[in-house]
């Protein structure tokens, strides 16, 4: 296997990828295959939870919100089948109260996007006892800060006085935040 040296993806390398990004979803998925993994992907909850119920992956990456729901639905199917599976949950939103969530629900880990092949490997085969390395480009301060405001922007329904109001800020700034391109 060219799973890179001192990795051990043991004896079963099955993987299952559910994140509705597709080509976020292909390009991991290809990345991993090439790090000795048999992955399975799907774009949904419920395609998800459909092959976590038929054919149980000893490792799982699973985006947290997919179109048809929470990504958890298909981690809590995961660990009832499978639960010495490793489980990394992917978000573009990264929160402490998800990633608490994430793992009181049997995730082995939590990463935010974007996260690269090598940053999901580290977490998918660290042992329990040892923390992964920190991500070798992690996100700037900038970039959580506009995460954020897009991130409440969304869930306010793209209302930008609603939005401006939730997160006490002049809604003028928050139109010029909204204007610039996301940074780096």
């Amino acid at each position: 296997m060219s799973d890179g040296p001192d990795r051990d993806i043991g004896s079963d390398p099955s993987l299952l990828i559910v994140d509705d990004d597709e080509p976020f979803l292909k390009r991991l998925a290809r990345a991993m295959e090439k790090r000795g993994f048999e992955v399975e992907t799907a774009e949904s909850v419920a395609a998800g939870r459909a092959i976590a119920l038929s054919r149980p992956p000893a490792y799982a990456v699973i985006d947290l919100r997919l179109e048809d729901g929470n990504g958890l639905d298909v981690v809590e199917v995961i660990r009832e089948k499978r639960p010495d599976s490793r489980v990394v949950v992917l978000t573009g939103y990264g929160a402490i109260a998800t990633a608490v969530a994430a793992v009181k629900i049997g995730a082995t880990d939590y990463l935010s996007k974007p996260a690269d092949a090598n940053d999901v490997t580290d977490a998918l085969l660290a042992r329990s006892d040892e923390l992964p390395p920190p991500p070798e480009n992690p996100m700037s301060a900038d970039r959580v800060r506009w995460e954020h405001i897009q991130r409440v922007y969304e869930l306010c329904d793209r209302n930008v006085s609603e939005t401006a109001r939730r997160l006490n800020m002049h809604r003028r700034t928050l139109q010029r935040i909204l204007a610039k391109r996301s940074p780096r």
